[in-house]
């Protein structure tokens, strides 16, 4: 075969002397291969890290994926497998990526490990140079390998089925690692809330003196970060955080300070751990940690709160359906006890049934689903129903409710043998829309919640709160979700967010211009009735008569969408213009995954080109719920605007303002000496976050299922 040399970059085993003349070839070869470890492989992660695994190949079939070693350059696998070969001829193609939840994963390498060159029945060790075929002169690693290939002489078949009931097992087990991805969160046994004070005397990092400090928690797979506080050594953050105590012993949470820096990796500040055994429980703990590996230190307040655990059960076993379980559910949530515990505001139970004419994700034709139901931080799953299109799961869900505003994901996947669970289909559906008790078909949809795609999933939602409660939870900070993927730069999301502002912007400019017109006399009749208006109220102006107008306005929708004149309906369809073209661009962006390395050098363009797509997004979301507030898109925020509003008119007639702006400023300037860790939140900003923006009117659309006959029954049809 003679000597080969490397091609395109990938490195390439070559052929001992004592194989240039190979014996006769038999019909089948065994290729045992002990994955033993990874040496100096390549930095994908921000954090100077990686998280690599492995795959094989031969003949363009995905045959192994090993597990994922996390934050490490030097892995140690020592997974064996053992592969049936038909033919030398065809190399094992070896590729190394780095797993990103939630994104494409990156590439960190390959290698080709030429059969032909191997010696039988003999093991050899065989190290393999990582190369990539787009940047040649990269040092990306190597892996260590032990290879055995053995000939299969006569009858193999007996072999062949051998080998295929020992993939079957190790494919089973390792697709149960796989879907641990998303069976992490399950039941918990309490909160531990964090809220971040301050920090004090910490490292300076930049060249003026200053740092610009920022926060991350973990607690196993349970992530926050902070909003970053410029040119400080002193922050103030005043952030709350909860996280789901899984262990009812306690545990661990990790804390670490970093220094923002534009362009370049962030620079590590220092880290601390909370030990949560040591912490009694029901009551609030100050902590000032000070920082290991770093100067400073961090100021928290910790408070473990035992808490009615999320549930899974069968159909047959139903709270709701015992009526005096559900009696007393009713009770606990009525009006008269409205201000006991104040954060309990609701329960909600979600039965899933069964799906209906799902996508095929494998070869076979068949999929093997699964289903993960989500609500804020909380996650529950399904079991998985094998190679099957329809499956019927017969779960009832149980989550308590601590903002009625939240939105319920349901998610279908499919389990996969080699790589992580496939999407299948995804529905989003507010409490707010919930009918109780209704058995409802929900046509799925895209990852992105922008179009349809195949199938349907049968769910059955009882949602029971207490209005005074949600009303109260509505008016303070929003529950952050757990980060689980980096911002990525999207041109088609930054062109999206422009158009999405441009709309907020033009309706302003014809508002101008429709006020400018009553000046220029266009229409004699409009401009003499706005004269008579501006006169008449300019006369008589009071302050009471700002949010007067606005609870006017609000009436006036109200009674546009009960006479059926509701033009919401063009505002949610240009939305959807403008994002039926969002996933393509997503694919586009994703289909070679081995060039994505390029993008990490480029840090400083990402960054700026988020922080503008991210403006974008903020200011064109709050002009948005602003329009949808007073248009009605969820009574149960308009309804509690009018009452605020009726409130505001009502105090500002009957008080002179000089008392209102005195107390507000006494307030203000005596809150930091009353309560000294109080979180600073503004109750307008609070309540429009709860107010859907356009594009999430779009996202919590249901969809029209399709009525032709359900695949059970096609299939009855068809069985001759």
């Amino acid at each position: 075969m003679g000597s080969k040399s490397q091609d395109q970059g990938i490195n390439i085993v070559e052929a001992s002397n004592e194989e240039l003349h190979p014996p006769s070839k038999p019909g089948m070869y065994q290729l045992d291969i002990v994955l033993k470890k990874g040496n100096n492989l390549a930095i994908r992660d921000r954090g100077g890290t990686s998280d690599p695994y492995v795959k094989f190949k031969i003949a363009g079939k995905e045959v192994f994926r090993s597990k994922t070693i996390h934050k490490n350059l030097n892995p140690v696998w020592d997974e064996k497998v053992s592969l049936l070969v038909e033919s030398l001829r065809e190399p094992l193609y070896v590729k190394v990526f780095d797993y990103d939840f939630g994104l494409q994963d990156d590439f960190m390498g390959s290698a080709y490990l030429y059969l032909e060159s191997l010696e039988h029945q003999r093991t050899l060790d065989v190290t393999i140079e990582l190369k990539d075929p787009h940047y040649p002169n990269h040092d990306l690693g190597s892996l260590d390998l032990t290879v055995t290939l053995i000939p299969k002489e006569g009858d193999f078949r007996e072999t062949t089925m051998l080998m295929r009931r020992s993939w079957k097992r190790s494919s089973k087990h390792q697709s149960l690692r796989l879907s641990d991805i998303h069976r992490k969160a399950q039941l918990w046994r309490g909160i531990v809330s964090i809220s971040l004070i301050e920090a004090n005397n910490l490292q300076p990092m930049d060249t003026n003196g200053l740092s610009d400090p920022y926060v991350k928690f973990r607690m196993g797979h349970q992530k926050y970060k902070s909003k970053t506080i410029p040119k400080t050594l002193n922050p103030q953050w005043r952030e709350q955080f909860d996280f789901h105590l899984f262990d009812e012993q306690g545990g661990f949470i990790d804390v670490t300070v970093w220094d923002k820096d534009a362009g370049k990796k962030d620079d590590f500040m220092g880290r601390c751990q909370v030990d949560l055994s040591l912490l009694s429980k029901e009551c609030t703990h100050r902590l000032d940690m000070p920082l290991d590996e770093g100067e400073g230190t961090l100021v928290l307040l910790v408070t473990l709160t035992a808490s009615a655990a999320v549930s899974i059960a069968d159909l047959s076993v139903n709270i709701l359906d015992d009526p005096r379980e559900r009696k007393e559910i009713l009770h606990r949530y009525s009006l008269l006890r409205s201000f006991n515990n104040i954060k309990d505001v609701g329960m909600v139970q979600v039965k899933v049934i069964r799906a209906e004419g799902l996508m095929a994700a494998d070869v076979t034709g068949k999929s093997d689903p699964f289903c993960v139901v989500e609500l804020s931080n909380d996650r529950l799953q399904t079991h998985t129903v094998y190679k099957n299109l329809n499956p019927e799961w017969n779960k009832v869900f149980t989550f308590n409710v601590k903002d009625i505003h939240s939105v319920l994901e349901v998610t279908v996947y499919d389990e996969d043998r080699d790589r992580s669970a496939d999407f299948l289909g995804k529905v989003a559906i507010p409490l707010l829309n919930i009918q109780n008790g209704e058995r409802k078909a929900y046509a799925l949809k895209s990852k992105e919640l922008t179009g349809p795609t195949k199938g349907v999933i049968f769910l059955e939602i009882d949602v029971i709160y207490n209005i005074v409660k949600a009303g109260m939870r509505t008016l303070i900070p929003i529950e952050q979700k757990y980060i689980e993927e980096e911002p990525r730069v999207s041109k088609q999301m930054l062109l999206q967010n422009f158009n999405r502002m441009r709309r907020c912007i033009m309706f302003l400019l014809n508002a101008g211009c429709y006020i400018n017109s009553c000046f220029e006399w266009e229409s004699p009749q409009r401009s003499i009735c706005a004269f008579l208006l501006f006169v008449v109220v300019v006369w008589n102006f009071e302050l009471y008569m700002v949010p007067l107008v606005l609870l006017m306005l609000l009436t006036w929708n109200y009674v546009l969408i009960a006479s059926g004149k509701d033009t919401r309906q063009g505002d949610v369809q240009a939305v959807e213009d403008l994002l039926e073209d969002e996933e393509e661009d997503f694919d586009r962006d994703d289909k070679d995954s081995e060039r994505k390395g390029f993008m990490n050098k480029l840090y400083a363009i990402q960054d700026v080109c988020i922080s503008v797509q991210n403006a974008l997004d903020e200011v064109a979301s709050y002009g948005e719920r602003i329009k949808n507030t007073f248009n009605w898109t969820v009574p149960f925020l308009s309804w509690l605007a009018i009452a605020a509003l009726c409130a505001v008119t009502l105090v500002v007639y009957y008080i002179p303002i000089r008392y209102i702006v005195l107390a507000w400023g006494v307030n203000k300037f005596t809150k930091k000496l009353r309560d000294p860790y109080s979180i600073d939140n503004n109750e307008l900003l609070d309540f429009l976050s709860r107010v859907p923006s356009d594009v999430q009117v779009v996202q919590y659309r249901e969809l029209k299922v399709d009525p032709s006959p359900s695949p059970n029954k096609r299939k009855k049809n068809n069985l001759g």
